[in-house]
């Protein structure tokens, strides 16, 4: 647990050290590999209309690729309102871009440290920006808050159910309710806010797989969510990308919808879906058709904990995710 607790807390002084929060500018490089990028939990939206690959994550920054070998950025892409409860300088978390309906969305998390809510926590929500192009500017939405403002979410994305309905899809952050959760909410059409209050999908000690030491040398379920992502197989199965940890080990978890809806049951694979020290999973096809996993893993250099993104080719031609060798572009 303590190592658990000391890897939260570099991941912290980590994001400060990178230009986490919206003010602080780092310079534009161009030709950069995937794997000489310094991000977590990377996301990729494949642009078909652009032809152009990109990428987001922790930090909100912009990265643009035309063949996922060679990279520019990061680039600001995100203007939030100064007057709003994130203030002029919060910190972003874990953005995502999705198009719908011929906008461009990122979902991201914003934490405002000079506001605390239970247990003098800093105030931490889920929230969404509109942009017209996909390199932005995103801007807020119509809504301020999208979820209770004593609530502390992150990780949000966005999930279009088989009533046709858009939702988001968040966690309920563990240091604040002592078990994580994935939880869902319905959004307006336009996303411009939320319809009604969040359903709770399922537990972090719904994990058969995620472990933590505790007192006496007896062991439970990891109490971390982390980073969920929804899919079909070609099969039409419903499934969840989440992540949590196995003691100090970041770890890439799934699982299946037995109804076919969000509603559940979830049921939970028994071992996690990739090798040790990955996680914060999302899919998305290049535009040949291949189909990938994006993810980050940690390395401790120096004393210090960073991270890099990497890609995973998937089969997802049954009912269960397949996942197999590391990708290079």
């Amino acid at each position: 647990m303590m190592k658990q607790i000391l890897l939260i807390l570099a991941l912290a002084i980590y994001n400060l050290s990178l230009g986490f929060s919206q003010n602080a500018e780092p310079a534009l490089r161009t030709d950069i590999p995937l794997d000489s990028i310094r991000l977590s939990d990377p996301f990729i939206l494949a642009d078909k209309a652009s032809s152009t690959y990109y990428m987001t994550g922790t930090g909100g920054r912009l990265w643009k690729s035309k063949d996922l070998k060679k990279w520019t950025g990061p680039y600001k892409v995100i203007q939030t309102d100064p007057k709003s409860w994130m203030g002029p300088n919060p910190m972003v978390w874990a953005a995502e871009l999705h198009t719908y309906q011929g906008k461009y969305y990122n979902f991201a998390t914003f934490t405002n440290k000079a506001i605390r809510v239970g247990n003098g926590l800093d105030r931490r929500a889920s929230h969404v920006l509109v942009s017209d192009k996909p390199d932005g500017p995103y801007v807020p939405m119509k809504d301020s808050v999208y979820l209770p403002a004593d609530k502390l979410t992150l990780d949000a994305t966005l999930w279009t159910d088989r009533d046709g309905k858009p939702y988001m899809v968040y966690c309920h952050e563990w240091l604040q309710n002592g078990n994580g959760t994935i939880e869902k909410i319905a959004l307006r059409p336009d996303f411009s806010g939320t319809v009604g209050e969040g359903k709770i999908l399922f537990l972090a000690s719904d994990s058969p797989w995620s472990r933590e030491n505790v007192k006496d040398g007896k062991e439970r379920p990891n109490k971390v969510t982390d980073g969920p992502w929804l899919f079909y197989t070609k099969t039409g199965k419903l499934g969840m990308l989440w992540t949590s940890w196995i003691y100090d080990v970041y770890t890439q978890g799934v699982t299946y919808s037995q109804s076919g809806t969000l509603d559940g049951p979830w049921i939970q694979e028994k071992e996690p879906i990739t090798p040790p020290n990955f996680g914060h999973g999302m899919l998305f096809r290049t535009f040949d058709g291949k189909l990938l996993m994006s993810l980050h893993s940690h390395k401790s250099v120096n004393g210090r904990t960073i991270r890099i993104p990497h890609l995973f080719e998937v089969d997802d031609s049954g009912d269960k995710l397949v996942v197999g060798k590391r990708w290079v572009p």
